[in-house]
């Protein structure tokens, strides 16, 4: 047998002293906390909120930050000359998907008409700002003096003809007879079905899009403005024949709050829940011993320590963001558990001892198994302050702290309540209406329902009268059938095979792990906005990504050198080369003004020998013309091109795993060069949460769980039990990740917070079973199997379930967050509760004590009859 250690003994001390001056002096171990809950509220008066999605779901370092920093030193968004090819940043626009009432092709009379009113409707709507009215034209990006156009509305003309098949529209780029203006329909029709001669039979979705000035914070403000009268307008408007799906810049930062509202309603169900099961799984049949105020105060307590968390949290100016609001319901799981804890300790106690010393006993049984839990859940969440996602290391901070103060307000508030209770209980009084009843041996001669649902308590001139000690039923099954069940010799067997195949059933789930936020994730579940994210991609994956290509040449390098022109070349052709490039579409001014040159050589040659040559020339004879794309690509410093852009066009990107190559292969071309080169699109930005959230997630995880190991090896009394633990942290984990992925859950910011928080959790059933196990060193196997399961079989199951009830108000909120938390938290959850009630209690009896005879198979084999003899002297 082990000896306890000493972190183990000396906090044994100081609980059981520190349980001894709560038994004594209860009262201001209940007011100073409610003295901190009061005064935390300053923080909640001061503070701050964020909700922008960029900020929030993009990894702070990423590469994306650091190209669009170097593209806009030389190529900032022109709002005069306006391309949407060559932005830099999203800004403020709005777009519609257009589909055809009856699901049927758009190429008809009736639907361009009403596109066209559609149309005409945005751009004559007014609206207010700043005491001003204002209309689209005056906030619109512009190109060649006049608001950018949708050009795919210019088949309209002709829609007549086409619908009659005398006339067609040619596929990818359609020149229109009357103005010459073309369409290019990939970028801007979705849906689209080709013949044989590449004209278009039919189009299934068509995107208008409007576009508005962005550089400056005003034009941001006023933009804001006007996409909320855009939303309304076009959310109002009925038409017989189209149906549209509307998008803006503003839609993601208004869902991400509307999920922030949508878990409100349920916050008071999942409460109402809580206490009910509370106080009813706290109760039993002595009417003198039954504590269901105590399951209410434990649900109280855990909200008080949530609110104070918060509040010190937001008074040092860390800012709230929506899915904190998942932390309460955290809590409420971590409170009620605790409380479980401490009142199985309590009624283990005896009760003819004074309250002080049942404290003591009781905070000696139960405060530090409390506190390995407390402190690796609140460890396993601050550890996700090292991820680069601002969203994850928010949460993390105020989840963290929430656990140290529902920790602290358990020990010392809920601690405080459960010794009033005890002179209640000392006093003989009822549980429930505070009045002095007769013990069960005293009250034979009492009514039938005075017995049933008054008696209870101890009769002081006999105490040891067995009516009056009778036993917690569900308490003695976890001891005596549920412990004979664990060291039957076939059971083990089972269990074991049990896991094998979980093992199994999750490595499979992990092989198959996807990974990626995506944005429509972020909405409501009956937001306007889903139909807008399906029809997007659904139909505009093929031409998605517009992508500039950013080359700078530092030092003299001169563009009118040949092999400077051929080294620039085979950089474009590397990445045209790229999986998901289309190079028909590709923008090069270099490859059109040398192909312009080469042209001209026969009649007018144009000189372009000399660095000085070949800018003028490029600048006055190539791109003299005013509105001419090519002058936003060109950037000269000092009579010299120091900053070249060029376009290519993405294809083909089907989803997250896509992206993902796609940014990566980019990025490997531009890196492997010689050049300074690098490609940017503003959507990378939201790519590079896809190439960091795999890695982070090790990381954070790895980490966690060699501190949760570290924390096992100092409290639990012997290492092979800390290892034990360890090794339930990790199969925890991989069930939680490779059932998460069966579960439809996708690896992102959201799961991530998850999985941290996971590592945590899964320690805290395993370090109750491993601390008590091996705390009681003086017993035998078989009975340290059998106390374990009455001290804590029933304080783990009403915990787990707890949990569960806990996150039960996630799920009914119509929001792809919060139903994500209630999944990943039912998987810890249940896969922890089955591994510290069934798979570890095998394992340490099998490898987790010291053989104390000849032969370990041998005492194993006696372990069931002396269980049986254990349970049958009760």
């Amino acid at each position: 047998m082990c000896s306890q250690n000493f972190v183990d003994k000396f906090m044994r001390i100081v609980f059981s002293w520190l349980g001894r001056q709560v038994g004594q002096r209860p009262v201001p171990f209940i007011i100073v906390p409610l003295l901190m809950t009061v005064t935390s509220f300053l923080g909640f008066y001061y503070a701050k909120h964020a909700s922008d999605p960029e900020f929030l779901f993009l990894p702070i370092n990423g590469e994306a930050k650091y190209e669009r920093a170097i593209t806009e030193s030389f190529f900032p968004t022109n709002y005069s000359a306006f391309d949407p090819g060559r932005i830099t940043r999203n800004g403020r626009f709005g777009r519609l998907l257009i589909t055809a009432q009856d699901n049927e092709t758009l190429l008809r009379d009736d639907m361009f008409r009403e596109m066209l009113i559609l149309d005409e409707l945005v751009r004559n709507m007014t609206f207010s700002f700043e005491n001003q009215t204002w209309k689209y034209e005056d906030v619109c990006a512009q190109n060649n003096g006049q608001c950018w156009k949708n050009d795919i509305l210019l088949p309209a003309s002709v829609m007549a003809k086409v619908e009659n098949k005398t006339a067609f529209l040619t596929y990818p780029i359609w020149f229109s007879p009357l103005t010459f203006d073309r369409v290019i329909f990939p970028f801007f029709a979705g849906g689209i079905q080709i013949s044989k001669t590449h004209t278009i039979n039919s189009i299934y979705v068509v995107s208008l899009n409007y576009f508005l000035k962005s550089g400056t914070k005003e034009d941001m403000n006023r933009g804001q403005a006007w996409e909320r009268a855009f939303l309304d307008l076009v959310g109002s408007v009925p038409f017989d024949h189209i149906k549209v799906a509307r998008f803006s810049s503003l839609t993601l930062e208004i869902e991400l709050e509307n999920n922030t509202n949508s878990v409100m309603p349920y916050f008071s169900i999942n409460i109402a829940i809580m206490v009910i099961f509370c106080v009813i799984t706290c109760m039993m049949s002595d009417w003198v011993r039954s504590k269901p105020y105590l399951g209410l105060i434990g649900v109280v307590s855990a909200l008080l320590g949530s609110i104070t968390a918060f509040g010190v949290v937001m008074l040092t100016g860390v800012p709230f963001i929506g899915i904190n609001l998942a932390a309460p319901f955290l809590m409420l799981g971590i409170g009620i558990d605790d409380t479980f804890v401490f009142l199985s300790a309590w009624r283990r106690t005896n009760p003819l001892d004074d309250v002080p010393k049942r404290m003591s006993n009781c905070f000696e049984d139960s405060a530090v198994s409390i506190t390995i839990t407390s402190l690796t859940d609140m460890l396993s969440f601050f550890v996700g302050v090292i991820t680069p996602f601002p969203s994850v290391k928010i949460f993390c901070i105020y989840t963290g702290t929430a656990v140290g103060f529902t920790y602290l307000f358990h020990i010392f508030f809920f601690g405080a309540c459960l010794a009033i209770s005890g002179y209640a209980e000392d006093k003989n009084r009822h549980a429930f209406t505070c009045l002095t009843v007769l013990p069960k041996s005293l009250s034979s001669d009492r009514s039938y329902f005075y017995r049933l649902f008054c008696s209870g308590g101890i009769n002081r001139q006999d105490p040891g009268n067995r009516e009056d000690h009778a036993t917690f039923d569900l308490m003695e099954f976890f001891r005596g059938p549920f412990s004979r069940f664990l060291l039957n010799r076939y059971a083990r067997i089972m269990i074991l095979l049990t896991f094998f195949v979980y093992v199994a059933v999750a490595l499979y789930g992990v092989s198959n792990l996807k990974e990626g936020l995506e944005r429509k994730n972020l909405a409501r579940l009956d937001s306007y906005s889903l139909d807008f994210y399906t029809l997007e991609d659904t139909y505009f994956r093929d031409y998605p990504y517009r992508v500039s290509v950013r080359v700078v040449f530092s030092g003299k390098i001169n563009y009118s050198d040949p092999l400077v022109q051929l080294d620039v070349e085979e950089i474009m052709q590397r990445l045209e080369n790229t999986t998901f490039i289309d190079p028909i579409y590709s923008e090069s001014w270099l490859r059109d003004f040398l192909d312009y040159v080469k042209r001209n050589e026969d009649y007018d040659p144009i000189d372009i020998s000399t660095e000085e040559r070949f800018v003028d020339a490029l600048m006055n004879i190539y791109l003299g013309t005013p509105f001419n794309p090519y002058l936003n690509d060109v950037h000269l410093d000092d009579g010299k091109v120091d900053a070249a852009r060029f376009l290519i066009q993405g294809k083909n990107i089907k989803n997250a795993v896509d992206e993902k190559i796609f940014v990566q292969e980019l990025r490997d071309v531009c890196k492997s060069t010689s050049y300074n080169v690098s490609a940017y699109h503003p959507y990378f930005m939201y790519f590079d949460q896809f190439l960091l959230v795999l890695p982070m997630t090790i990381q954070c995880v790895t980490v966690a769980a060699v501190i949760m190991m570290v924390i096992a090896l100092v409290f639990i009394p012997k290492p092979i039990c800390a290892l034990w633990v360890a090794f339930s942290i990790v199969s925890i984990e991989i069930g939680v990740i490779g059932f998460m992925t069966l579960w439809g859950v996708t690896l992102d910011s959201i799961s991530m917070i998850n999985l941290i928080m996971c590592i945590g959790f899964s320690v805290d059933f395993s370090a109750h079973i491993s601390y008590h196990f091996m705390a009681k060193a003086n017993l035998d196997p078989a009975d340290r199997v059998a106390d374990s399961m009455h001290a804590l079989g029933l304080p783990i199951t009403q915990g787990a379930i707890s949990t569960i009830l806990g996150v039960v108000g996630l799920v009914m909120a119509p929001s792809y967050i919060f139903i994500i938390f209630f999944k990943m938290v039912f998987l810890v959850i249940f896969l922890g509760a089955l591994h510290g009630l069934f798979l570890l209690p095998v394992l340490l009896t099998t490898f987790g004590t010291n053989a104390s005879s000849n032969s370990e198979t041998k005492k194993l084999n006696e372990m069931n009859c002396q269980v049986n003899r254990a349970y049958t002297s009760e």
